[in-house]
């Protein structure tokens, strides 16, 4: 048993050495831990009484018949009741949900946003500025896309969201995710992933802090079907961390804000929820490191669609076609002979919404700063602007190491559209369009001209 500290100290189970204390490994596990001994109930799930006078309770991703069901029993101080009450409608106008059509906002196009600006007292529920929302929440189908500000750590307050789980990508800065069910520390480089219904509290551990969030409103995010490329590489499933049971037993009025239906409700409680004492579960959240994906490429010619870059995946009805894929663009070598390497011109049925967590992208060397953030919707052509593509033409293709990058891709078979703010009053490149402008007609219909 650790105790974590900090003005709101939880207690905290052992779990893991060195720098993945904290932490249980691997992906899509049956997990068990507990924070007092004994506290976890061994050999059923609900005994008649539960050691320390705790609650048991279920905690479901998914329908009980589903193929999988994904549950994680949990065993609390008080019953998640105690942590509900009257609701009152609270308005935070920067965050949408689908559908958001915007009239006087035109979704159809190729855009491109400078970072934005760090602002002064923003929580994670106050900076979340969504960009583009594609689907509908109330369906439970779809996406959202945002770009959090937040220099404020949430004091005596709590969030979770009934419509979506939250896959959270950070730029700039450190968060800790205090859950229901551990703490969770992420920087840029790493990702977390927090689960539909997971109460937690976010605090800043170095700010100010800027990032990416998509927030998933169908089915889980799931590693990728590896098919021909067999066991090995990408994201591997040890490469996961859910965190260990921690546990807060304070009385102190606070607030719990739920995201219902893409609306904000508040109820006011006399303690903390963060109150999970042991849990045993395969529902759970998780952070991973991208600097652990190892990313497969051509090692002879041709480029290969980036879907061999996906990290996570999350299925829509439609077979082989995602409602999200999350594409992972870092550092690696570039070794295919007689081929353009860059990504190429295409137009696609899938909608592309891409960030910059540091470094430069190959096929836009200008422009695609850290922190900001492209949209190519479905089915819009784009490629590579003239300097990418008079580089990668001319280029001697010996063996290149592409260094000091990493972008990445929030991917949807849905149209995105753009929220009110991503359209009037986000950094926008109005000359994004242009960079393609300067390409020229090479065609002279000489036989064998390359």
């Amino acid at each position: 048993m650790n105790e974590m500290t900090g003005p709101n100290a939880l207690t905290q189970a052992p779990g893991g050495t060195g720098p993945h204390a904290g932490y249980m490994p691997g992906f899509g596990n049956d997990f068990e831990t507990e924070a007092l001994p004994g506290a976890l109930p061994q050999g059923r799930n609900s005994p008649q009484k539960c050691a320390y006078g705790l609650y048991g309770e279920q905690l479901s991703g998914t329908a009980f018949t589903d193929v999988r069901p994904e549950r994680t029993w949990c065993y609390r101080i008080r019953p998640s009741v105690k942590h509900s009450h009257r609701y009152v409608p609270v308005d935070l106008p920067y965050w949408k949900s689908a559908p958001n059509v915007v009239p006087g906002v035109t979704s159809l196009g190729q855009y491109r946003w400078d970072p934005l600006p760090h602002g002064d007292g923003l929580t994670w529920l106050t900076g979340m500025h969504t960009m583009t929302t594609a689907g509908d929440v109330n369906t439970q189908v779809g996406m959202a896309t945002h770009v959090y500000l937040v220099t404020d750590s949430m004091i005596d307050a709590y969030f979770y969201s009934a419509d979506s789980e939250m896959l959270v990508v950070p730029q700039d800065g450190r968060l800790r995710f205090c859950t229901e069910l551990g703490v969770i520390d992420v920087e840029p480089q790493e990702i977390a992933i927090l689960p539909r219904g997971l109460v937690y509290r976010v605090e800043v551990l170095e700010g100010p802090c800027r990032g990416f969030v998509c927030e998933n409103y169908g089915a889980k995010f799931d590693l990728p079907a590896r098919g021909p490329i067999g066991a090995n590489c990408m994201a591997n499933p040890r490469d996961f961390k859910a965190p260990v049971a921690a546990f807060e037993d304070r009385e102190v009025p606070s607030t719990v804000t739920i995201k219902w239906c893409g609306q904000f409700h508040v109820t006011d409680i006399g303690q903390s929820p963060l109150d999970v004492v042991a849990w045993h579960g395969n529902y759970a959240p998780y952070k991973y490191d991208l600097r652990t994906y190892c990313p497969v490429g051509a090692i002879l010619f041709d480029h290969p669609d980036p879907s061999i870059f996906t990290v996570l995946t999350a299925p829509s009805a439609h077979p082989g076609t995602a409602n999200i894929d999350f594409v992972l663009f870092r550092d690696r070598w570039m070794v295919a002979e007689d081929t353009f390497r860059p990504p190429w011109y295409h137009k696609n049925i899938m909608s592309e919404l891409m960030g910059n967590i540091f470094g430069q992208y190959d096929a836009k060397p200008q422009g695609f700063v850290p922190g900001g953030v492209s949209l190519h919707n479905m089915m819009l052509p784009h490629g590579p602007d003239k300097t990418a593509f008079e580089g990668a033409s001319n280029a001697d293709l010996g063996p290149e190491k592409l260094a000091d990058t990493m972008s990445f891709m929030f991917e949807t078979r849905f149209p995105q559209h753009l929220t009110e703010f991503a359209g009037k009053e986000a950094p926008l490149q109005d000359d994004y369009i242009d960079c393609w402008t300067s390409l020229e007609k090479k065609f002279d219909g000489t036989p064998g001209r390359k």
